[in-house]
């Protein structure tokens, strides 16, 4: 094994995340979001995303090892990934590794501008698993206001009785239903059954549980560093960072990419560390960790629930509460 290296923290380590993390102590990390490549055949500049199946998995069962190790015995670790293998690397991490991690959580990330499919379903979610070293002793903010999120009984009956600090998040779908919770049929032509977000839906999509309603960082957006075409969004990052560690901890990423872990674990006062393969990738993302002082707002909208306008076939929030 190599020789591991004292630990230096708020830097981007450039390199092959695997060989970087061998030179890492043992139990030194609190939190982990990993965003590998999907094995899918995207474009990197210094990658290949068109491994053998096998290989592949050979791969993330090695950087995973690693994740397991540098954790903290109180440590978490998030992983995003695809369709494709979500469920391999549910079991790898469950019962194949070395240090087995137990799942707390299987999130769905549903994101609108999805990525358009010419010959199925749009693709407009994500998997994120949640997992833990020890199910007994862990960080887990449950009452952190911004983790929150507003209960329909906030938002849709105004009912006094709402705790006014909201509910941990929960289940959604995107289809008005009808009165007696029944799915509607719909006639052609009769759009206000079917709604483009979330938002437009507040009985038939609560972003309150395991599937979490944030914007995909699309070409447009504000947010979008233009150089990274995976770039998380901010305020998905800053759930999770808030939620699953405090402050002060250390938050690393294997696959910095765009930079958008560590400049969300900056912005909310934690150490990070980050490693990146990429020369010009990980140049991009120590510029924008530069140009960001601890406290600075995250990007995109807070809650898109309710911060988000209506499309122009539904309803704003508002008008379901009157």
């Amino acid at each position: 094994m190599a020789k591991q290296r004292q630990l230096k923290f708020d830097r981007l380590i450039r390199g092959d995340c695997v060989e970087q993390m061998r030179k890492l102590p043992e139990g030194c990390l609190d939190l982990v979001f990993a965003d590998p490549p999907y094995n899918i055949g995207y474009s990197y500049d210094e990658y290949d995303d068109r491994r053998d199946c096998d290989d592949y998995l050979d791969w993330c069962g090695e950087w995973t090892s690693e994740i397991a190790r540098l954790l903290k015995p109180d440590g978490t670790f998030w992983l995003a990934i695809g369709d494709e293998y979500a469920a391999e690397m549910k079991v790898m991490l469950t019962r194949q590794n070395e240090e087995r991690l137990k799942l707390r959580s299987w999130v769905i990330w549903y994101y609108t501008f999805g990525v358009n499919c010419t010959h199925k379903f749009s693709r407009s979610h994500a998997h994120l698993l949640y997992f833990v070293k020890d199910p007994k002793n862990f960080t887990f903010n449950a009452d952190d206001p911004d983790v929150r999120v507003p209960s329909a009984r906030q938002l849709v009956y105004g009912d006094k009785r709402a705790n006014p600090k909201g509910r941990l998040p929960d289940d959604t779908w995107v289809m008005i239903p009808n009165h007696d919770g029944s799915l509607p049929e719909v006639a052609e032509g009769d759009e206000e059954k079917w709604v483009l977000r979330p938002q437009d839906a507040p009985t038939g999509f609560r972003d309150d549980g395991s599937v979490w309603y944030f914007p995909r960082v699309a070409g447009t957006f504000k947010q979008r560093a233009g150089w990274h075409g995976c770039q998380m969004p901010e305020q998905l990052l800053g759930r999770i960072i808030r939620s699953c560690s405090n402050e002060g901890d250390i938050v690393f990423d294997p696959f910095a990419g765009s930079g958008t872990t560590l400049a969300v674990a900056k912005k909310l006062g934690r150490s990070f560390l980050g490693c990146e393969m990429s020369k010009d990738y990980a140049r991009q993302a120590e510029k924008r960790l530069s140009d960001i002082v601890v406290g600075d707002p995250l990007t995109g909208p807070e809650n898109p629930l309710v911060s988000a306008p209506s499309t122009k076939n539904g309803r704003r929030l508002s008008n379901y509460a009157k």
